[in-house]
């Protein structure tokens, strides 16, 4: 189960070179079901997303690089190209009503800088272990509008776009 929010961004944050960077490719075999695969630095994957908005199935099978090749051909729509930083957010604040039962809590912002033909689109996602602790998130400040609910922001719709 894949339970996370995503966000618009007010501001870059200005150490971006400090944070792990992920170099992420992916395309769309069917966007209903949602059937994607990736290729992330050096690991390549074939994704299933079941239907949902912040929370959903979700299964990653590994893929090998001729795999990969061979079902991006079959792709439908944009191939999406992005750099992903991984960024931990330190003592994350919640609502007043939620308490974490398992002591601090580590969570990480992955920030998605899309590259041409998206950019200058930034999103970040946020993933929880728990829907009662992702409604109670309070984003760090630099996170802007709350799009989880906004399928216009899900990747699978962005590789419909037409341009």
């Amino acid at each position: 189960m894949e339970i996370e929010r995503k966000f618009l961004i007010k501001e870059l944050p200005c150490n971006l070179d400090a944070y792990q960077c992920l170099l992420i490719e992916q395309a769309y075999l069917n966007t209903d079901p949602v059937i994607r695969i990736r290729k992330q630095d050096d690991t390549y994957y074939l994704t299933y997303k079941g239907k949902g908005l912040m929370a959903r199935e979700e299964y990653n099978l590994p893929l090998n690089k001729e795999a990969y090749h061979h079902l991006l051909k079959k792709a439908d729509g944009n191939i999406i190209t992005k750099k992903r930083y991984l960024i931990p957010i330190e003592n994350p604040s919640f609502s007043d009503h939620y308490v974490p039962l398992h002591g601090p809590v580590e969570l990480t912002v992955e920030l998605d800088i899309f590259h041409a033909p998206f950019a200058p689109l930034n999103i970040a996602e946020v993933e929880f272990p728990s829907e009662e602790m992702a409604n109670a998130f309070l984003p760090p400040p630099w996170l802007g509008e709350d799009v989880t609910n906004d399928t216009a922001y899900h990747n699978s719709t962005l590789s419909q776009k037409i341009f």
